[in-house]
């Protein structure tokens, strides 16, 4: 069931502890707003009042539910998926940019990162620390500085090739308990083809616009 649908791509708001930079980075690419659950509190704390909160609602403050408006809370009770999860499965849009899910409990990281692995919704960037993490597409094209850091993590069995990397990933098979592609670097344009499996693409925190825009 769609809760929010846009043309234009979704911030998505979680309840781990990321500075106000990250939120005004993603609203100034996307400027809807969706809270997972907690996250509301913390949009509200930042000024933000979210279009929709979804999430069974476990660690939404009274205060949030009473300062929201009733028909944007979306309560979710079955539980074999995180909040992460259920928001992206109900967003319609291009592309979400997502801060707060890294950075507090590693395990609501990691499974936000199953998440992108598995294609839950629409193409998403997890707004991370000092990094940007999305899903690698089959094909993709980035204008990158040389030595920009380009790093590649299979989430399964994975494969592809490449031109504009320091270490090309041509005939490679990667896999998580094998070989990762950690810290790999631009020679200038990296163009990412014929991209198989469950690969997270990590780039520097400054690359989120131009990882946006090749999205």
């Amino acid at each position: 069931m769609t809760v929010l649908a846009s043309t234009r791509p979704v911030t998505l708001i979680g309840g781990a502890p990321f500075p106000r930079t990250d939120l005004e980075a993603a609203l100034a690419l996307a400027p809807g707003v969706v809270a997972a659950d907690g996250g509301a509190d913390q949009a509200l704390a930042l000024g933000v009042m979210p279009q929709a909160v979804i999430g069974d609602f476990d660690s939404l403050s009274d205060e949030a539910r009473a300062a929201i408006p009733a028909d944007r809370l979306h309560h979710v009770t079955e539980q074999l998926g995180t909040d992460f999860e259920k928001c992206l499965s109900r967003i319609d849009a291009p592309l979400v940019l997502a801060v707060g899910f890294s950075g507090a409990r590693q395990d609501h990281f990691l499974a936000a990162l199953n998440a992108l692995a598995r294609r839950v919704g629409p193409r998403c960037i997890l707004i991370a620390g000092d990094d940007v993490i999305t899903l690698a597409p089959e094909t993709l094209a980035l204008d990158l500085a040389p030595g920009t850091r380009v790093s590649l993590v299979p989430m399964g069995d994975a494969s592809g090739r490449s031109t504009g990397l320091k270490w090309p990933i041509d005939g490679i098979a990667f896999a998580p308990d094998g070989r990762v592609g950690t810290s790999n670097q631009a020679t200038g344009r990296v163009e990412l083809r014929d991209m198989s499996g469950p690969m997270l693409l990590i780039l520097p925190r400054a690359q989120l616009t131009l990882l946006a825009a090749a999205l």
